[in-house]
């Protein structure tokens, strides 16, 4: 599901090159608000009667998109580094569909990454119980866990996962790279 959700990212990374060029701040409230120039970002692609794109653009999840993508200062992820830095590189992979895939593929990885910080400390999954298990005489009864283990085993864990070092980048907080302008990209 990873490279899925890759693709989608790729997508949306896409659709949206070139969005902060036309948010902007008003500053009037106590609370500042974030409007997006629609019509802007439509008129500089060219694309002012594509009714798709207007219509993600009206929609309800593109408002929550701005609201919450559209400050200047936050935490940026791995979808601000796409739209940022990655324009090219998806500009040159329109047609070579393996290094679209490997792109993927990395995307993908860097996603499991974020979901999965520690991937030594797997969960396995316990089978069912096989029918008719319940009549068996011969199983034992659960033993009694011995507490000085237990602890011992959390201390090691704690022990291992301090000492590793974070697979994933903090939530510190920073400017959003605005990435090249709306004006460089054509869509079909």
């Amino acid at each position: 599901d990873k490279e899925v959700r890759a693709i989608f990212l790729r997508l949306f990374a896409q659709l949206f090159q070139g969005y902060r060029s036309c948010l902007q701040l008003i500053r009037i409230h106590a609370e500042p608000v974030i409007h997006f120039h629609k019509a802007a970002f439509l008129g500089q692609r060219g694309l002012i009667e594509n009714d798709f794109l207007t219509k993600v653009l009206n929609g309800m999840a593109f408002a929550g998109f701005v609201s919450e993508r559209g400050p200047p200062f936050r935490t940026c992820d791995l979808f601000d580094e796409l739209v940022a830095f990655e324009v090219e590189r998806i500009k040159a992979e329109e047609g070579n569909p393996p290094k679209m895939i490997k792109h993927v593929r990395e995307l993908a990885e860097q996603l499991f990454k974020n979901e999965n910080p520690n991937p030594h400390i797997a969960f396995q999954k316990v089978p069912r119980p096989t029918e008719g298990s319940h009549l068996r005489v011969h199983i034992l009864p659960f033993p009694r866990i011995n507490e000085c283990r237990v602890q011992e085993l959390l201390q090691e864990g704690l022990a291992r996962s301090q000492g590793a070092a974070p697979a994933t980048r903090g939530d510190k907080k920073c400017v959003v790279p605005a990435g090249p302008p709306v004006g460089m990209f054509t869509c079909s």
